[in-house]
């Protein structure tokens, strides 16, 4: 049975990255900090990843899968820490591509500051870099908007939430602003046949290869509720973020990579019912924001 660590392995994305690899007969390791609920049958190993000290010394890895990597200590202390293992792929961010850059962004095109995501991406960006100065044959993942079960970032669950209310949806502009989303089990595939199969490239754009704008994007979301849709278009007000749950920032990712992996991808519609499905039962686990608030007092 072949070992593989997760850092995280209670939120969203690397909390999906766990269950996956438990499901393809793995023994799962997780890094975190114990202050949430488990997944049953892994083997936490209670830490702060920064301060990790001799806990992961007596452990050897197939593969660790670094989902909860922000920036180069992270990676560092990580990597100082760490026993045997074969491979690594670091989920890093589309966020490392400056906004100037040719679109769709491709992985050999420059990395740098994206004056949009501000310091999440230059994070980001030194922590690849740091990651392949020690480990050249690392893998990198840079995905778009990820979405799908176990969201707790409030992207479509806003949505969702003000389709269960009934209320207008309040767009920006005209709508027309495209949006790459990723569901979160097609990247979890684009893991697991990496290890498979160790490609020769380690760079890997990953996201849908359809693109959508915001207003099929609104539409899918109350469909998968099954309420109408009554759209409000907002072109007199300079920050959409106040209301809305994208930056007014319009990019797509070029993943022919990817697409050699994973050839087709899971449909959004079906994607965003699974969310919802999950988002139903737990809608206390996601961030929420404002948006509503916002609306209320000063778009209505």
């Amino acid at each position: 049975m072949k070992r593989i660590l997760v850092t995280g392995g209670t939120v969203f994305v690397s909390k999906n990255v766990a269950k996956y690899f438990q499901s393809k007969n793995y023994e799962v390791y997780v890094l975190n900090r114990g202050t949430k609920q488990q997944i049953e049958n892994v083997n936490l190993i209670c830490a702060d990843r920064n301060n990790l000290e001799d806990c992961l010394k007596q452990y050897s890895f197939d593969a660790i899968i670094d989902v909860c990597g922000y920036n180069q200590k992270d990676i560092k202390n990580l990597l100082d820490a760490v026993g045997e293992f074969e491979d690594y792929i670091f989920i890093s961010s589309s966020a490392v591509y400056p906004e100037t850059n040719l679109q769709p962004f491709s992985e050999n095109q420059r990395i740098g500051l994206n004056t949009i995501w501000g310091k999440y991406g230059t994070d980001k960006v030194e922590a690849e870099k740091y990651l392949l100065s020690r480990v050249p044959n690392a893998y990198i993942l840079r995905p778009p908007y990820l979405y799908g079960p176990m969201q707790n970032v409030y992207r479509e669950p806003f949505v969702f939430e003000c389709a269960l209310e009934n209320r207008k949806f309040y767009i920006p502009k005209d709508g027309k602003m495209k949006l790459q989303f990723f569901y979160v089990d097609d990247l979890c595939k684009v893991l697991g046949k990496i290890l498979e199969i160790h490609p020769k490239d380690h760079i890997f754009n990953v996201g849908n290869t359809e693109v959508i704008d915001i207003n099929t994007f609104a539409e899918l979301c109350y469909k998968v509720v099954g309420v109408p849709l009554e759209k409000v278009y907002v072109n007199n007000h300079d920050n959409q973020r106040e209301y809305f749950s994208f930056y007014d920032y319009e990019y797509t990712l070029d993943v022919s990579r990817q697409n050699e992996l994973l050839p087709e991808q899971k449909d959004l519609f079906d994607g965003l019912k699974e969310s919802y499905e999950w988002f139903k039962n737990n809608s206390d686990e996601v961030v929420k924001k404002d948006y509503i608030k916002f609306i209320q007092q000063n778009l209505e």
